[in-house]
């Protein structure tokens, strides 16, 4: 994949995510790739050099000082921030006692962004599950960043030719209806169509706004949420200047007749989108969260805990969540 261009580098921290999936096997293998950044690993410095020695791959861990200027990309190594594991990470086997090391690293990220000490942060894939059970309530990256830094979140996928944002994310389906209200859509909308516009160098983003339900409510008779909180919510964007098209069904927004002159797609919900983005670029699609006062990517898949130290795992994803950080920081985003 080729690198974007920059007037500077960028300098990004990267999460690994849970020590026994492939996170660390994906920075490990990044290191031999051109990178368009500083990329400053925060992980336990034990378990990368161990996940290096069984992938076969040999690489250079560097003390991160924050004190000097961010520096280019060198093969075969990797800046770090350490933190310990509170307990030996091994390939494939869960532990909630890393749950409290997953968060930590986050921590350190955000805080380093806050302080302007990283200029944007990559996460990889963490399990959400484990985290629970050990008692630490998380619902997600984009939930967990937010309530650090304030701001309203919003979930978007991007692949090339693709950006999917999210009104409502980790609910069950019985949940969503009575979680779409005016205020949230409102609310959600401004922040795609600003941060289209500031991040992302787009005028007057063109965005498609998927119905609720099938055939976007068919006037009524398969439901009401589009005549009754949807299209009041668009006229109101319209006339503030926004280019809204919707409510539209979902089964034909997703077609190259709707998709080809639109600068985004919101979904209603987190199957309804997100599935046909996947389809059309898993391994090379980035999660970013819109809406906070830091620059945020991440990966699209999860721990592929099966894949853990077999030098299997695919870095397209994070390769691609890095670039488009980077560009984000440069704000040169076409």
């Amino acid at each position: 994949m080729p690198m974007p261009s920059l007037t500077r580098i960028p300098r990004i921290a990267l999460t690994p995510g849970e020590p026994a999936g492939i996170g660390p096997d994906l920075c490990i293998q990044i290191a031999r790739h051109d990178l368009p950044c500083e990329a400053v690993v925060i992980a336990s410095e034990e378990l990368l050099l161990e996940r290096a020695e069984r992938l076969g791959i040999e690489i250079k861990l560097n003390r991160f000082d924050g004190t000097l200027p961010p520096s280019p990309h060198r093969h075969g190594e990797l800046s770090i921030v350490p933190v310990n594991l509170n307990a030996p990470a091994q390939c494939g086997l869960l532990n909630p006692a890393n749950s409290r090391y997953v968060l930590k690293t986050l921590n350190k990220a955000v805080k380093g962004c806050m302080e302007g000490v990283f200029d944007a942060m990559v996460t990889g894939p963490v399990h959400k599950g484990i985290i629970n059970d050990a008692g630490h309530p998380f619902t997600g990256h984009t939930e967990y960043i937010a309530a650090i830094t304030g701001g309203t979140p919003v979930m978007m996928l991007a692949t090339p030719g693709l950006r999917v944002a999210l009104v409502t994310t980790h609910l069950p389906l019985s949940e969503v209806s009575r979680a779409i209200t005016r205020s949230r859509l409102r609310q959600i909308l401004s922040v795609l169509d600003h941060d289209l516009r500031t991040r992302f160098g787009i005028d007057r983003p063109r965005i498609l706004v998927c119905g609720l339900n099938p055939h976007a409510g068919e006037n009524g008779h398969l439901g009401t949420e589009e005549i009754e909180v949807i299209e009041p919510v668009l006229v109101n964007l319209r006339l503030q200047g926004m280019n809204l098209q919707g409510p539209l069904p979902a089964d034909t927004l997703f077609t190259p007749k709707y998709l080809a002159d639109a600068d985004a797609v919101l979904a209603m919900y987190h199957d309804q989108g997100l599935p046909v983005l996947k389809h059309m670029g898993f391994g090379q699609a980035v999660n970013i969260t819109l809406g906070l006062p830091i620059i945020r990517t991440s990966v699209d898949h999860g721990t592929a805990l099966d894949l853990a130290g077999t030098g299997k795992a695919e870095t397209g994803s994070l390769l691609y969540a890095l670039a488009i950080a980077a560009q984000m920081a440069q704000g040169n985003l076409p």
